[in-house]
């Protein structure tokens, strides 16, 4: 099933990372990212085939490099920004710190400092929200107090049967 935002999107040249927005401006979802970028990378593949390959194909071109090279960067943006998010579920559902750690290829020093640095950011966004007399999104104090109690817990037991105090 195809919906109208995702026809416009398939259709989208992609030259920068930048391109990769939908129609509103927000997030595209990975999987289409995936998809976009699977078709260009199969076109590029296709070059590697000897010129008298039997069967239709259609070879990459400059054009293919430079949206397979703006996909992955966007796809890589995307899923850092994650990051933080994925290690505060970790931890609220029971994962160590060492395990967190261990997921992610650092530190767990380094590991709380991303929860830290994350929830601040989400902070000063309600609080900019706040300010402009919008609806904040992000986290608002006790949030805020909760997930650096996550991030001082060297443990991971701040956490208790995945839900938070």
């Amino acid at each position: 099933m195809s919906t109208p935002e995702h026809e416009r999107w398939t259709a989208l040249t992609v030259r920068r990372p930048d391109d990769v927005r939908s129609e509103a401006g927000g997030p595209v979802p990975l999987s289409w990212q995936m998809e976009k970028l699977t078709e260009h990378n199969d076109r590029l593949s296709n070059r590697r085939l000897p010129a008298d390959f039997p069967y239709d194909i259609e070879r990459g071109d400059a054009d293919d490099s430079l949206a397979a090279l703006a996909l992955g960067t966007s796809i890589r943006r995307d899923i850092e920004r994650e990051h933080a998010s994925r290690v505060r579920e970790a931890i609220e559902l029971g994962a160590t710190w060492d395990q967190v750690a261990a997921a992610l290829d650092i530190s767990a020093d380094e590991a709380r400092d991303l929860l830290r640095e994350w929830a601040d950011g989400q902070r000063r966004m309600w609080l900019r929200y706040e300010a402009d007399g919008t609806k904040p999104f992000g986290l608002d104090a006790d949030e805020h107090a909760a997930v650096l109690a996550l991030a001082a817990d060297t443990n991971g037991e701040a956490a208790k049967d995945g839900r938070r105090d």
